[in-house]
């Protein structure tokens, strides 16, 4: 069956009580027995909502397993505290989420696990610094990168990673399955922040690991020891979210190349991150991994913070906050918000300038979209 239809019926059943069309929630902390341990006993152990979200992942994902987490942080937690031990290393691309870059440079270390960051937009950097260290145990990225939207070779990485012996693990959210599907391209892991495009709404945290059956398995007792459990309220809302991915994404994206080519355009605008433009420097590498490029757009304007908030300050349909993946457009200045743990001199080097702003493009009437972005830009001197 076609994506679409996976969507929407993967993993649900009418309920087998009541007959009920739509997935019920299960809106309880625990279970009765009857004279032994069936599968449900207590909701930090599992629950029958949790298992339709994390049957219909495993599905669009095309893994083994899925697991489903409060968050995406505590998607990605869980996938390093079953994989890590002290002494092992994490190799990382340098332009991650602030978040991520915080669990890795401040709390693994804590546990006896050193991060190294490295630019891996070239594979040989990869290859070059898995051959010089022992006991990388993990090799994380994002592709595309928040907020530079840098792309990163999947299939070039993984094979480099398992020649090494390491398990690569992907942060896909951006993309979601409808457009890139990093465990065929052989990925080991990918996680997500489910709060974004798979909800899509704007209304629920969540997270996802997808990977091997074995490594899920390990993996969920490890979530349940730290409690990390998503509420089957929110579990039953990314659910929903999912049944439209396909035609959000398609919206977004298609709003997205139309911003692009609007701030591309633009005299105050210096430079337009976004891999559906020619100009991207890995737009091929993008035809090649991506099956669209996605609804988030990057750009810089030729001044300061003042100047971003000037802009910020201005807009009144797009709104600043530092989610994403909404069907609203949002709007954010990552070096004073979403990467302000970042030390400054990193950010500059990775491109993650004062003048930066990162824009979630979403499901509105693009040109309305690009009516207020133009009226916000205005007003720089």
């Amino acid at each position: 069956m076609g994506f679409s239809t996976r969507a929407v019926h993967a993993g649900e059943e009418p309920c087998p009580t009541t007959g009920a069309h739509v997935t019920p929630i299960y809106q309880t902390s625990t279970f009765v027995l009857a004279g032994k341990i069936p599968r449900y006993f207590y909701t930090r152990h599992g629950n029958p909502t949790h298992a339709v979200l994390e049957e219909k992942m495993k599905i669009l994902e095309g893994g083994g397993s899925a697991l489903a987490t409060a968050s995406g942080m505590a998607a990605l937690l869980t996938v390093m505290l079953t994989s890590l031990e002290k002494g092992d290393k994490v190799l990382s691309s340098e332009a991650i989420y602030g978040g991520t870059y915080n669990m890795l440079k401040f709390l693994l270390p804590k546990f006896g696990v050193e991060p190294i960051f490295i630019d891996m937009r070239d594979p040989a950097n990869v290859k070059r610094t898995l051959d010089q260290e022992t006991k990388v145990r993990i090799v994380f990225f994002e592709t595309p990168a928040n907020p530079t939207l840098d792309i990163i070779d999947i299939e070039k990485i993984s094979r480099v990673a398992r020649d090494a012996g390491a398990d690569v693990v992907v942060d896909n959210t951006l993309m979601t399955p409808y457009y890139q599907r990093p465990l065929e391209l052989g990925a080991d892991i990918v996680v997500y922040s489910a709060t974004k495009y798979l909800s899509g709404h704007g209304d629920t945290l969540g997270g996802i690991v997808v990977g091997k059956e074995e490594f899920i398995t390990e993996a969920r007792r490890i979530l349940a020891v730290t409690g990390s459990v998503i509420s089957p309220f929110n579990a039953w809302l990314i659910i929903r979210g999912l049944k439209t991915l396909s035609v959000r994404m398609e919206k977004h994206s298609e709003n997205a190349m139309k911003v692009a080519r609007f701030l591309d355009s633009h005299p105050k605008v210096r430079r337009v991150l976004y891999p559906g433009l020619s100009t991207h420097p890995q737009y091929k590498l993008a035809r090649q991994q991506m099956r669209g490029f996605g609804g988030m757009v990057a750009f810089e304007i030729d001044g300061d913070t003042g100047d971003v908030y000037e802009v910020l300050e201005g807009l009144k349909l797009c709104r600043c906050a530092v989610s994403l993946g909404d069907v609203s457009t949002l709007i954010e200045h990552p070096a004073s918000m979403t990467h302000r743990s970042i030390p400054e001199e990193e950010r500059v080097r990775i491109g993650i300038t004062e003048g930066l702003m990162r824009i979630s493009v979403g499901i509105e009437d693009a040109d309305d979209v690009i009516a207020d972005l133009n009226q916000a830009l205005s007003l720089l001197s």
